[in-house]
């Protein structure tokens, strides 16, 4: 089967071609970070403007890479939630219509459930069971899966999700946006002995996760060593940087160790926009062989959102015969353990 993805929840316009049989064809990444950096985060009719621009060009893309045509697909794969309401409606639109005018069918994906099985688009895929840790601006998830749609959630964030906290904290340190990308770079020139952040709900049971503090004493923290109205010099930002970001990833690394504890299970993937930064990965490795673990990523490009992840998604969902009705629906909010579950094909 041969699937067309779209995903737009957000601020990337992904469009991805996945073929059952021969894996991922063809996918295209649209960012809209230059339109949001000055603004200093994401302005949703702006994201909805930009989707409307760029989703039809990047479809006639890549179905010419690979000289396809309509008749050769079979499916239509869309983001219908959670994320910001115009911007799904953007894709979900396009999305549903191409189905009904190409006679074939359409399924609305859930946008965490694409970045959940994003790691399964690698040459060598994680099996089921295991655990995943979905992390990025909107949400911070420990989810049990024993398969495709049997989810159980374990823990996940009461108040910012890890990638926010990292935006706000950038925004404090007056760095660009996107901020996780920015922190971990000046982080570099920090000085690891200087600062030490606190670790967020790690000293109590359980596996939910809490950012709202830390982002408070990073503020404290600044604020403490700043001059008259001016920001603290360089090596001070360099050395805040690097222990709000070492506070961030031992929170999430202890988390997922205590996960794979709890559940007597022995694999994690990591997914999400914050999955990509190398010191989690790095201290991810070393938590979890401790104790036996293994680690599995998606490959840095599918770390963002994507139209490959819901183009794969999708596929799986229609081969196992879901579909849409005509209607389109967009949920901003949507919980991943009210999806179905699918039988194992």
């Amino acid at each position: 089967m041969r699937v067309l993805g779209i995903e737009t929840s957000c601020d990337e316009t992904g469009v991805a071609v996945y073929d059952s049989d021969r894996g991922l064809l063809a996918h295209a990444l649209y960012s809209q970070v230059a339109v949001h950096a000055e603004y200093g985060g994401v302005v949703p009719e702006l994201a909805s403007r930009d989707h409307v621009r760029k989703l039809l060009p990047l479809i006639s893309q890549v179905l010419t890479e690979q000289a396809l045509t309509p008749a050769d697909i079979d499916g239509v794969a869309y983001t219908a939630g959670p994320g910001l309401i115009g911007a799904l409606m953007v894709g979900a639109s396009v999305g549903r219509s191409l189905a009904y005018a190409w006679d074939v069918p359409a399924i609305g994906v859930h946008h965490m459930e694409g970045h959940l099985l994003a790691p399964m688009l690698e040459a060598t895929p994680p099996e089921f069971p295991f655990v995943a840790l979905l992390v990025s601006g909107g949400h911070t998830q420990l989810i049990a899966v024993q398969g495709i749609g049997h989810y159980e959630i374990l823990g996940e964030s009461v108040d910012d999700a890890a990638g926010e906290a990292f935006d706000k904290a950038a925004k404090m340190l007056d760095l660009d946006y996107p901020g996780g990308p920015e922190i971990a770079k000046l982080a570099e020139c920090g000085n690891p002995q200087r600062f030490k952040f606190p670790r967020p709900m790690t000293d109590r049971p359980g596996l939910d996760f809490s950012f709202s503090g830390l982002k408070t004493y990073t503020l404290n923290t600044i604020a403490e060593h700043r001059g008259d109205d001016v920001l603290p010099d360089d090596q001070t930002m360099a050395d805040i940087a690097w222990a709000f970001q070492e506070a961030v990833v031992d929170t999430l690394a202890i988390k997922c160790r205590r996960a794979l504890e709890q559940t007597g299970l022995k694999t994690l993937i990591i997914a999400g926009g914050v999955s990509a930064n190398s010191r989690l990965r790095e201290k991810l490795s070393a938590s979890l062989a401790k104790v036996g673990g293994k680690v599995f990523y998606a490959r840095h490009e599918f770390c963002t959102d994507n139209g490959a992840m819901i183009a794969y998604a999708g596929c799986r969902r229609l081969m196992a015969g879901q579909r849409e009705g005509l209607s389109i629906s967009a949920l901003p909010r949507w919980s991943m353990d009210t999806l179905p579950p699918l039988p194992e094909l």
